[in-house]
């Protein structure tokens, strides 16, 4: 007879030699703790190696799987160390109650029946013996696999259809969140209990005002207020809990649309390529509310919801939202746009984070995105601050009275609210140790065992009441209902002087921009050429625009607006025979300004002009300029002009020994000697970045006239 037809001509001497594996295995932990007559009939497979013929020292159980699924791949700790079994050729049989306890997927169940039939190892169930290494089993085996996968499949497939058509009728039972629970009719109602309702609908007040998460968690925690939270599992399920807020509560509670009287299923999908192996519960991904399976309005009680989602939206820095204001130095960030290159967003640089004024606003939109041309203007962050602050003030200054009223207002009711908050606290610690009292009257006074702990409890209970009704008492005291007319007072006097509310050290950068982004949409900033003039455009909420100019440092005196008026005026008291702190002084006094470092004109500054534009020589009739300069001759000036860069570079260039020059014949000027090709020399040197010349270079110093020997020249200097 073929060895196909009796298991016993299957089972050679060779397989006895080795080990029977009995696998056991159930798919949820449920299942091992409801269905436990499955669970002992897989064990009772022991008894069928021991009746083919194994010894029972040589019975192995691999049990480690029990209460893990087979349709996830790669999961299984039991299933690894079988296949290791089996590779290893220490397995002579592997037994189990049925094909899909082995494996519910194709490449697990395919992967066993090659290496059992490398390895020689039979597979076995309560009907038969399968040796993989012959066509008939090997096909019989092959179909039972396939019907396994497939049988796990429809069962998939049917339950998410049933779940999905019941979600679509509502009938779903779907976790509520904080301040919901479910009737025993299976309705959603806001909780019955008063403080749990008060403490949720503060949550959404306090957003509103403060507008962002951490400030909410920060209000929270410092007025000790905690959430209530109904137990959903275990011997306390239904019972009321006060934890402490995080962070993720109550992004939770902010982006849940059943605050919003939805009834929403299929927010979290899974995602199959972020599936982690072993991980069930992993690759799930929120989906936006498009996506969605079912959403049914008007399901729940109604709460905050769409415009919590959009202030949340609006905390995310992007280009068409400025972000949630923070404590950085600069008032305009996200606010500023460009001028001079259709609107895009100006972007903060900061050059020294320990200094105010080492900050800026840039427009980079070109370089950034295009990879060409300049930055369109840069503006220093102070000056620019400083104008729209006190356009800002001076809008709101007519509405002082209201400001006033309002801000005593919202004091009062801020209060009212805090107070209601404690005294339910406090009924609520008072109700507890009166249960504990009763706890304790009504256990049998002989059984110490018990009433010692619940005497405990009691006097546990009344210390916590006690300190509640102490804090309370003390949060009445320093925070009356009704504000006093001192703070009445004191909040009017604020209010009518709102620039020293604006610049007091209590007032912090994000209150500012907080207080300027209710009031401006956008500001638009032009800088006229290359001047100290910037055009400031407001747009104001409600689409109001105002227009003005701001002043900003700049980098050169000839970049100011008035500059040529400075140099006739210069040049008219100089010849007056006025000394340099003279000529300042009168600058000073007539509303001139120096480009930056300093406020008002120096002695020094002022015989800076002198001596750059020859003003004295003019004065005395002395030609202010060079003349008659021969081809590839140059004055400071005049090479100033050519190369686009400061005199000062010019003389300091001179010092260094990089340009070759002489001092006229007869005077204090300089004639600078430089062909083309020193001038292409000259311009490439320019165009270097700062701190070129200082930095040390890797390669070892060239000798002749290259380069690398100027870079030395230039750290000895």
């Amino acid at each position: 007879m073929h060895p196909e037809g009796l298991p016993q001509l299957k089972i050679r001497p060779g397989h006895l030699a080795l080990a029977a594996i009995v696998y056991v295995r159930q798919s949820t932990r449920n299942q091992v703790l409801e269905h436990t007559e499955s669970t002992r009939l897989q064990y009772a497979l022991v008894e069928r190696a021991v009746a083919l013929g194994w010894a029972r020292s040589q019975v192995i159980v691999i049990d480690d799987d029990l209460g893990v699924s087979a349709a996830v791949p790669d999961s299984r700790k039991g299933f690894a160390r079988l296949v290791t079994e089996v590779t290893m050729g220490r397995a002579g049989l592997v037994l189990g109650i049925e094909m899909s306890r082995l494996a519910r997927t194709g490449k697990d169940w395919h992967q066993l029946l090659e290496l059992c039939s490398l390895s020689g190892t039979l597979l076995a169930d309560p009907d038969a013996v399968y040796d993989p290494g012959y066509y008939n089993d090997r096909l019989l085996l092959g179909l039972k696999g396939t019907m396994s996968e497939a049988e796990i499949f429809l069962i998939r497939q049917r339950m998410l259809s049933a779940k999905r058509a019941r979600a679509e009728r509502g009938e779903l039972v779907l976790p509520l969140p904080i301040g919901y629970v479910r009737r025993p009719s299976g309705e959603a109602a806001f909780d019955p209990d008063e403080q749990a309702q008060h403490v949720v609908r503060l949550i959404f007040r306090i957003f509103q005002r403060l507008g962002t998460l951490n400030a909410v968690l920060r209000y929270l925690v410092g007025h000790e207020i905690q959430l209530p939270v109904r137990v959903r599992t275990g011997p306390a399920k239904g019972d009321l809990e006060w934890r402490r807020p995080t962070r993720e509560t109550l992004q939770n509670m902010l982006r849940n649309p059943a605050y919003a009287g939805y009834y929403a299923y299929g927010r979290r999908q899974v995602d199959p390529r972020r599936k982690i192996p072993g991980r069930p519960d992993t690759g799930k991904v929120v989906k936006p509310a498009g996506e969605w399976l079912v959403m049914l309005p008007g399901r729940l009680p109604e709460d905050e919801y769409h415009a919590n989602l959009a202030r949340l939206a609006a905390n995310q820095q992007t280009a068409e939202s400025p972000g949630a204001p923070r404590n950085g130095e600069a008032l305009l960030s996200g606010l500023l746009r460009c001028g001079l290159c259709g609107g895009h967003r100006m972007a903060v640089s900061y050059h020294d984070p320990s200094a105010r004024a080492a900050y800026g606003y840039t427009c980079g939109f070109y370089p950034v995105n295009y990879g060409t041309g300049d930055r369109c203007q840069h503006i220093a962050g102070p000056a620019l601050d400083d104008y729209v602050a006190r356009q800002l003030l001076d809008t709101v200054a007519p509405a002082a009275l209201e400001v006033s009223m309002a801000a005593a207002a919202h004091a009062e009711d801020e209060r009212a609210v805090l107070g209601k908050l404690w005294r339910q606290r406090v009924e609520r610690a008072r109700y507890a140790a009166d249960r504990a009292r009763r706890q304790y009257q009504l256990a049998d006074p002989e059984n110490r065992l018990v009433t010692r702990q619940l005497e405990a409890d009691w006097e546990s209970a009344l210390a916590e009441a006690g300190k509640l009704e102490a804090d309370c008492q003390r949060f009445a005291e320093q925070n009356p209902a009704a504000l006093t007319a001192a703070e009445r007072d004191a909040i009017r006097v604020l209010a009518a002087d709102l620039p020293r509310v604006w610049g007091a050290p209590t007032t912090t950068r994000a209150d500012r921009k907080e207080l300027l982004r209710i009031l401006v949409e956008d500001v638009t900033v032009a800088v006229e050429g290359n001047s100290e003039i910037v055009n400031v455009d407001i747009t104001w909420a409600g689409g109001h625009q105002t227009s003005g100019s701001a002043v900003r440092p700049v980098g050169r005196l000839d970049q100011l607006s008035c500059y040529p008026v400075l140099l006739e005026t210069v040049t008219r008291l100089a010849g007056e025979g006025r000394n340099s702190t003279q000529i300042a002084g009168t600058l000073n006094a007539a509303g001139y300004r120096p480009p930056k470092r300093t406020a008002v004109f120096t002695g020094q500054q002022v015989r800076n002009i002198i001596d750059k534009h020859a003003i004295r020589d003019r004065a005395k009739g002395r030609p202010a300029v060079l003349t008659s300069l021969n081809p590839g001759e140059w004055s400071v000036p005049g090479l100033s002009a050519e190369l686009g860069m400061p005199t000062a570079s010019i003389y300091n260039w001179i010092y260094r020994g990089w340009i070759n020059a002489c001092r006229a014949p007869g005077g204090r000027n300089w004639i600078i000697t430089a062909d083309e090709e020193q001038l292409r020399e000259l311009r490439e040197r320019r165009n270097r970045p700062p701190g070129y010349y200082a930095r040390a270079r890797w390669a070892p110093p060239q000798t002749g006239t290259g380069e690398p020997q100027e870079h030395g020249q230039g750290e000895q200097s």
